[in-house]
């Protein structure tokens, strides 16, 4: 056997092993549901011009699906510098709970749209945030079939 071979194959089995499909995608989903909910939620006419409404300025839904988002992606990043949760408190559950609570508060704005912004239909800012929030439970559900 190459002495140099076993060398890279160590390198390429300690870059796979920390990093989970399910973590990566709770990351990364975790990460665009923060950055939609600085998105356009709401678009309209005005007058002679186009506004939009961000999902942050459709009152505490908007924050705190930032935050849940932002949650996510800390949870994600923390696994990878090595620092776990107790083993009574599984991230892919956590995941899934973060999922959970963010596709209805989505749900919510989508079917009520707040009367300050009577002018205004939906955008796809709030698209995103549903698809990115349905995106955390399906990455929770598929990181704990990779638990057992």
């Amino acid at each position: 056997m190459d002495p140099g071979q076993g060398r890279f194959e160590r390198a390429r089995l300690q870059l796979g092993a920390g990093s989970a499909l399910g973590a990566r995608l709770t990351f990364l989903f975790g990460l665009l549901l923060a950055m939609s909910a600085l998105t356009g939620w709401y678009t309209g006419e005005g007058e002679g011009t186009t506004v939009s409404v961000i999902g942050w300025h459709t009152g505490t839904i908007g924050k705190v699906v930032l935050l849940l988002g932002l949650v996510a992606v800390l949870i994600a990043a923390l696994r990878e510098f090595g620092i776990e949760l107790p083993p009574a408190i599984p991230e892919s559950l956590i995941a899934i709970g973060i999922g959970s609570v963010a596709t209805v508060l989505v749900l919510v704005r989508l079917i009520s749209i707040p009367d300050t912004f009577f002018f205004a239909s939906r955008g796809v800012g709030i698209w995103i945030s549903l698809v990115c929030a349905i995106g955390i439970i399906v990455a929770g559900l598929l990181e704990a079939s990779e638990e057992l």
